[in-house]
């Protein structure tokens, strides 16, 4: 039997535990989570207790494994403190927004010796690992593309924390993670722009829209658009398509609606689904988070490792730097 604590009892926090009630040999013993108002629906919606810390989830369950589902930019006290637990972790993409915050947690998870998933969900999506195990039709890689943006809705409404993140950081942490596991490439370059001021208009000081070019050490590239102004009026509120052409072939997708979209004033489309269908929970988090479990009993493989995440960490950070400069960041790893 495992057991698994989650930091962050908000929307992902209580569908990760949702997710693992039916789990074979898996318990969820409980969330932790500072806001009151948060900490009071998720115990109505979960059953389960809700602590106010991570400190006293820990002291008073002494979980096998935690599951980090707090803000973006919110967990590295959280993870350096549950991996010098000895406690093995899930911590949702991306696994920090700097370097030094990265650099720290992977610091404690090697320390410890604990395993590590870092939550790039779409690993688990059905397209998308169909498009991995097409790659090796498609000869070497000579470019890829991948957009993944959202509508005003998600910085403006289903995010509170918006201000403290961007586009980069919230989307790009998806893409990034995309091309590096269906080309194999290795990044040695990035080149970024970005534009500003419709949201900050709205009170949410960040990038409207971000662009970023990535160069391999094989001279092939990466284009990443990733956008938070697509119009609420429209179908859904994830726009999510990608290509990769080769010396062979091409695979591409949109994934924006998985191939249904519903139009009606009381319905809105909107993916990756992360739901219920019948009794069943679906979708990439889901899976996700039950083959973590999966993995922590049977010792099977996680996916995505604590290194991984650094990696991707570094490359929006070089983004960062690369909007701000208006140069190209060389990376080195």
């Amino acid at each position: 039997m495992v057991t698994i604590g989650i930091v962050g009892a908000g929307l992902r926090g209580r569908l990760f535990a949702e997710a693992l009630q039916s789990q074979p040999d898996v318990t969820v013993v409980g969330l932790a989570e500072p806001s009151a108002k948060v900490a009071e629906d998720a115990r109505d919606a979960t059953g389960l207790p809700v602590t106010a810390s991570h400190s006293e989830l820990l002291e008073k369950f002494d979980p096998d494994a935690v599951i980090v589902a707090t803000p973006d930019f919110a967990h590295r006290q959280i993870a350096v403190d549950v991996a010098e637990a000895g406690k093995h972790l899930l911590i949702e993409k991306p696994v920090a927004t700097t370097s030094d915050d990265a650099q720290a947690i992977a610091a404690a998870v090697h320390r410890a010796g604990v395993r590590c998933l870092v939550g790039f969900e779409n690993r688990w999506n059905p397209h998308v690992v169909q498009a991995k195990e097409a790659m090796g039709s498609v000869g070497e890689p000579i470019t890829a593309s991948a957009t993944l943006s959202n509508s005003f809705f998600v910085p403006t409404t289903m995010l509170s924390w918006a201000a403290q993140s961007s586009p980069a950081w919230f989307l790009m942490p998806h893409t990034v993670d995309l091309v590096l596991w269906l080309t194999g490439g290795n990044p040695v370059s990035v080149s970024a722009v970005g534009s500003r001021g419709v949201l900050a208009k709205r009170g949410i000081d960040t990038w409207d829209v971000v662009h970023a070019l990535l160069t391999f050490d094989d001279g092939s590239t990466a284009t990443l658009s990733s956008a938070w102004t697509l119009p609420d009026a429209g179908d859904g509120i994830v726009d999510f398509r990608f290509q990769v052409i080769g010396t062979e072939g091409s695979v591409t997708a949109d994934l924006s609606h998985q191939g249904l979209t519903v139009v009606s004033d009381k319905y809105r489309s909107a993916w990756p689904v992360s739901g219920r269908i019948g009794r069943s929970q679906v979708g990439p988090a889901v899976w996700m988070v039950q083959d973590f479990a999966a993995g922590l009993v049977d010792g099977g493989d996680l996916g995505p490792g604590i290194d991984h995440g650094v990696l991707v960490t570094e490359i929006i950070c070089a983004i960062e730097r690369s909007i701000t400069t208006g140069q190209s960041v060389s990376l080195s790893h």
